[in-house]
């Protein structure tokens, strides 16, 4: 059994003069080479857990380690091993980014100097301007290559990619893949659904301060909503297909048919095989209801 590299035991945090906690009682189990998507809205709880594991704020109950690490008593040994990506990214305004790369890999030597230039180079880095005149988006990917330059075992990533175009969100998928492939753990916080599904192992769903809900995305996708658009040489067998435990079906035409399925497809694939079927096109599940009904609190 492989030992866990970021676990908490009840970690609560009720803030002073706050009436409700911001998080209760978090139970974490995430092992080493996982991507766990912790999800939720704006205000769920994603934010003070991070803070709690880095040592920023100290838990109203409850304990979490990291690498085996307690987060309040070892939290200096734990952030020479971790590396941390903030929601909201606050550098010192006047310096260049180069200047504050150099900075910070003189303050943590990373195990191969020339990554830091490899990372600038593949996410186009403005690293002679000075911090307070970059974009949004420029100072995030300064962001990054600070949290991955060192390449740590462990990753905390707070929103990551705000502020991304697209393209650039891409090459951080693919540096996420990259970091996995050697075992590094990494714990993202988001609330950007595709974000999730593309990226994670597994997910965590978290509303109003509790954890209500892991699962694995492949067993998300395997759960489900399947949708087929096909088309019929012949009549829409209707009958048949409404037959179907689990189906909803919608003719769109004398020869057409959408149909969503949940759970077993061999039915419907029996009624399709004595049917001659033109063409059939699968849509790509989207997971976004299946997200959406634990934000709004339908299971």
């Amino acid at each position: 059994m492989r030992v866990a590299t970021i676990t908490s035991y009840g970690l609560s945090k009720r803030y002073q003069r706050a009436k409700k906690f911001a998080l209760r009682d978090l139970e974490l189990n995430i092992t080493p080479g996982e991507i766990y998507g912790f999800l939720g809205p704006n205000g769920a709880g994603k934010t003070t857990t991070i803070r709690l594991l880095m040592n920023f704020i100290v838990p109203s109950r409850g304990e979490a380690r990291i690498l085996g690490l307690d987060t309040l008593t070892q939290s200096v040994a734990i952030k020479n091993r971790v590396g941390y990506l903030p929601a909201e990214v606050e550098f010192y305004p006047k310096m260049t980014g180069r200047q504050l790369l150099d900075y910070l890999c003189d303050l943590r030597r990373p195990p191969i100097p020339s990554y830091v230039n490899v990372l600038c180079r593949r996410f186009r880095v403005e690293l002679e301007q000075r911090i307070s005149s970059l974009s949004r988006g420029n100072r995030q990917k300064i962001a990054i290559i600070q949290a991955f330059m060192t390449q740590p075992e462990v990753l905390i990533l707070d929103e990551p990619t705000t502020g991304l175009d697209p393209l650039m969100q891409e090459e951080f998928f693919d540096l996420l893949r990259e970091t996995k492939a050697r075992e590094a753990t990494i714990f993202l916080s988001s609330h950007n659904l595709t974000e999730v599904q593309k990226v994670c192992d597994r997910v965590g769903i978290i509303r109003k301060g509790r954890l209500i809900k892991e699962q694995s995305i492949s067993d998300i996708v395997a759960s489900s909503v399947k949708v087929f658009d096909i088309a019929f040489a012949s009549p829409v067998p209707e009958t048949e297909l409404k037959a179907i435990s689990g189906l909803k079906f919608t003719r769109n035409s004398a020869h057409h048919a959408t149909v969503r399925v949940k759970g077993d497809l061999r039915p419907l694939f029996r009624v399709l095989a004595k049917n001659e079927v033109r063409t059939i096109d699968r849509k790509e599940s989207d997971l976004e209801e299946e997200f959406l009904k634990f934000y709004r609190g339908q299971s």
